[in-house]
């Protein structure tokens, strides 16, 4: 059975306490001095800090006080499966690496599942005090309802992407020919190009490489404000990791046919 409108918007409310708790963390660490953790050890740089880990605690913590049923995945406490149809997914600072260079471009993301469909999600930005919902029929940024805006070829997008050095050789190609035909390209943005985006600012986000707390809290909020979400071959995001984010449905599927002609090429 769906999820009634009365349930979905408590538990959009409930979303958003689970980032007040988030921020009264982190924004006691942003553009503070911190000791920064490395992951990656010898063979690259995947930064974590004492914000990341204390913030995923207390939203966990919340969970655990009220929905003691539900799962859990988080980026630095890994999972807790239950039986219940419903599962928190978490990333307490998207954009650690913006976090430690002072930029306010990271976000923290909590996204709900119900029966294994995003249905709840929230780009929390503390420090400019822009809290992004979405839901199934709807998102909002601080409680004022947004929406994408149309745009009807690549030629007239504004697109972006974290870093294009992340792309594998075939992704980059990909990439390549969206950036060739595009009017305008942004970087290192995070989760925060997904909000501009579901806000009508931008047209374009593609990602690969993704984890599923990198990518589930996005999807109710792009799909809620009116745009299309999907992995770069057109279905659900998911082990993929990629993430093919476009304000105009229209142009979306446009995209997706670009890319497989791409691929066919080949």
């Amino acid at each position: 059975m769906p999820l009634t409108n009365d349930q979905t918007q408590e538990l959009s409310r409930f979303a958003s306490r689970l980032a007040d708790a988030a921020a009264d963390v982190t924004l006691k660490h942003f553009r503070q001095s911190m000791d920064v953790d490395n992951k990656l050890g010898d063979t690259g740089f995947d930064p974590v800090t004492l914000a990341d880990r204390g913030a995923e605690e207390a939203i966990r913590a919340v969970i655990e006080t009220h929905y003691p049923d539900h799962a859990i995945v988080g980026e630095e406490f890994g999972t807790k499966a239950t039986d219940s149809p419903f599962e928190w997914v978490l990333d307490p600072i998207d954009g650690t690496r913006a976090f430690i260079s002072g930029l306010p471009t990271w976000g923290t993301l909590i996204g709900l599942k119900f029966e294994g469909v995003p249905v709840v999600g929230v780009i929390d930005q503390p420090y400019l005090g822009e809290r992004y919902v979405g839901w199934t029929s709807g998102a909002s940024l601080n409680g004022n309802p947004i929406h994408t805006r149309r745009c009807n070829s690549i030629e007239q997008a504004t697109i972006s992407t974290t870093d294009p050095d992340l792309f594998n050789s075939d992704d980059r190609q990909i990439f390549d020919e969206v950036l060739k035909r595009s009017r305008l390209v942004r970087y290192g943005m995070d989760c925060y190009a997904y909000a501009i985006l579901s806000s009508g600012f931008m047209d374009v986000v593609m990602e690969t490489g993704l984890q599923s707390y990198d990518m589930m809290a996005l999807i109710p909020i792009i799909r809620g404000a009116g745009g299309s979400a999907t992995c770069w071959h057109g279905d659900a995001p998911g082990e993929s990791g990629s993430l093919l984010a476009v304000g105009d449905t229209a142009l979306a599927s446009d995209l997706l046919a670009m890319f497989q002609s791409i691929r066919d090429s080949r």
